[in-house]
């Protein structure tokens, strides 16, 4: 029975690592250096996404993001442009992650997500 458990347990801490940890085929990873110079250097079509919650983004918003929150962002990412680069921000990395697998899913090809989040920005 323990055995049982233990391999139960094993199996969705490599699912959670799997689902929130490594980024799906064709996501971009870069630190908050590179994204602090693809911000300075953005281009009109560039799509600057923070994905936390309305108050988080307001209590550390960063000048160029647009917040559409995770939750939100399946309905509304009919308004970001699928074949452009999208740059995706959250608190940590997790949510932003989330946020790629779907925008992957709804045909998006050119996904950026920040390691490490607006943790790591500052």
């Amino acid at each position: 029975m323990d055995t049982i458990i233990t391999v139960l347990l094993v199996g969705i801490a490599i699912y959670f690592i799997v689902k929130t940890i490594i980024p799906p085929k064709g996501v971009e990873q870069i630190s908050p250096e590179e994204a602090k110079e693809k911000l300075r250097n953005r281009k009109k079509a560039d799509q600057f996404v923070d994905v936390r919650t309305p108050g988080e983004y307001n209590r550390n918003q960063i000048k160029g993001f647009n917040n559409i929150p995770l939750q939100s962002l399946k309905s509304v990412s009919s308004e970001l442009d699928s074949s452009k680069e999208v740059v995706l921000l959250c608190q940590s990395g997790t949510r932003s992650m989330a946020a790629a697998r779907l925008l992957k899913k709804q045909g998006f090809t050119h996904i950026t997500n920040i390691r490490g989040g607006i943790n790591a920005w500052n």
